[in-house]
């Protein structure tokens, strides 16, 4: 295997031993046929000169990278699903492949899967992912990077040739394993574990790894829980505002599948929206709307405060409250950042700024059914610098009616932030990328029916296309890819 200089092998998390973790071994799939690799990220962390064979023995095979975990971990957590405990949770289609150093940053990276096998937390399931699931969160981790939402990357996909029964897909269907490259995969469920088997000293040893690993700059705080647990909430509001200004519906915000580090990872039944409806549902079965689009703040908060009564068990109670009172400002503050950012904003100060973010939602609102969300962002990108070309665009009609004359009002008191990027190409087009789920079925369709992969490929070179052209990364907004 030959990697670049950029390697740097760092397997942190094997230290912590069989509390956290069970060593495993992936499954044995009759077929490895490599579908997708980002050569960008593994770039990132010196794994772009791999050959496909290689690539195909690390992230389909998962023979060990060189120096790194000896064998995958399966981690062990617990997690609320649907605010219910759920003691009997922990990696049951995945494992910890290899950690490693982000090349320009230093950040310590997890190479984890989904689909690798059966494990000691499989729970009666087969361990494996459809090649559908793999596709789908290619594509939602693909748009979220884009658009400046915190999240894991896909890193490699790979058809594994098994049939597999699913009862919300048509079955049998073809299996594949993902590989996704993600800051973290501590979870607020990971804590949870040790506090439901009464482990003071085991929360301990995992306060001082995540501070240590991940917030290194707090190492020196007198109460290590308390400042971990206010760096976990300003994460956790970044997300949530990086989500809310992208009209993403996570779909299943258990314990389970939030990281202390603050990043979407393990997409599901994810949604982007196709308007604005705060009651909108990702999950089929979430059938009480509790994490439809309007509740997410609810419940990113609930979770904190579970993630917060962990914690109880090592510190005092003030400062744990400290930091979750902190949740409101936070949130207010990283959603003011987020939708200035999607507007392409200068921020002026909080009133002015948290005026403008209430009339462009109630702007999203006043369009009903008219008004799909991403192309109310993709023509107001620049603010008043592109008043000329949203006026003259399909959406023209709408936006001269009364209901935005405030919106309007409001932006041209801002000075658009790195106008120049309105030059580039995708600005010339009427409509912007979207992902709605009538786009990921028409993209599944011809993989599913010829097999024919360059439907979708041509969909993640035009989202490339508009990640480049918004330049999220470039402003200086922490987090916004792994």
């Amino acid at each position: 295997m030959t990697s670049s200089p950029a390697y740097r092998p760092d397997p942190k998390f094997m230290a912590l031993g069989r509390d956290f973790s069970d060593p495993v071994d992936p499954a044995d799939f009759p077929m490895t046929r490599l579908r997708f690799r980002n050569d960008r990220a593994a770039a990132t962390v010196g794994l772009e000169t791999l050959s496909d064979a290689a690539w195909i023995a690390a992230f389909g095979r998962f023979e060990p990278l060189p120096g790194n975990q000896p064998q995958p971990l399966a981690m062990r957590y617990h997690g609320h699903q649907f605010r219910s405990y759920n003691p009997d949770l922990g990696d049951g289609r995945g494992f910890l492949f290899a950690q490693l150093r982000e090349q320009d940053s230093d950040r310590l990276l997890d190479l984890a899967t989904k689909g690798s096998g059966q494990t000691p937390w499989s729970r009666q399931g087969d361990g494996r992912l459809t090649l559908k699931g793999g596709m789908r969160e290619i594509l939602a981790a693909s748009l979220l990077e884009a658009l400046g939402v915190p999240t894991s990357r896909a890193f490699s996909l790979v058809e594994t040739g098994e049939d597999l029964q699913r009862g919300d897909e048509p079955s049998p269907t073809r299996s594949a394993v993902l590989t996704r490259l993600s800051h973290s995969h501590i979870r607020f469920g990971t804590f949870q574990r040790q506090a439901y088997f009464e482990r003071p000293d085991l929360i301990t040893v995992l306060v001082d790894h995540a501070v240590e690993t991940y917030y290194p700059h707090l190492a020196d705080a007198p109460d290590r829980p308390a400042v971990l647990m206010r760096a976990v909430v300003e994460a956790s509001a970044r997300l949530l505002a990086g989500w809310m200004a992208a009209g993403f519906v996570h779909g299943v915000l258990n314990t389970d599948n939030m990281v202390i580090t603050g990043e979407s990872f393990d997409y599901g039944p994810w949604r982007f929206l196709p308007r604005n409806d705060p009651n909108f549902t990702a999950a089929y079965f979430d059938h009480s709307g509790l994490y439809s689009f309007g509740r997410q703040p609810e419940a990113v908060f609930w979770n904190l405060q579970q993630l917060a009564a962990c914690l109880t068990l090592v510190t005092d109670q003030a400062g744990l409250l400290d930091a979750l009172n902190g949740f409101s400002d936070a949130y207010r503050d990283a959603l003011r950042a987020a939708m200035l950012r999607r507007l392409a904003l200068k921020p002026r100060d909080l009133a002015t700024d948290m005026n403008l973010v209430s009339a462009a939602f109630k702007a999203l609102a006043a369009g009903g059914d008219t008004l799909r969300w991403e192309p109310f962002f993709f023509d107001w990108f620049g603010g008043s610098a592109s008043e000329g070309r949203a006026m003259a665009g399909p959406r023209a009609a709408l936006y001269g009616e009364e209901a935005f004359a405030d919106f309007r009002r409001r932006l041209a008191e801002f000075e658009p932030d790195r106008p120049e990027r309105l030059d580039h190409p995708i600005f010339a087009q009427p409509d912007p990328e979207e992902l709605l789920i009538e786009h990921v079925e028409a993209l599944w369709a011809p993989i599913a029916s010829q097999d024919d992969w360059s439907p979708l490929h041509a969909k993640l070179d035009r989202i490339e296309a508009a990640r480049r052209a918004y330049g999220f990364g470039d402003d200086g907004a922490e987090n916004n890819a792994v």
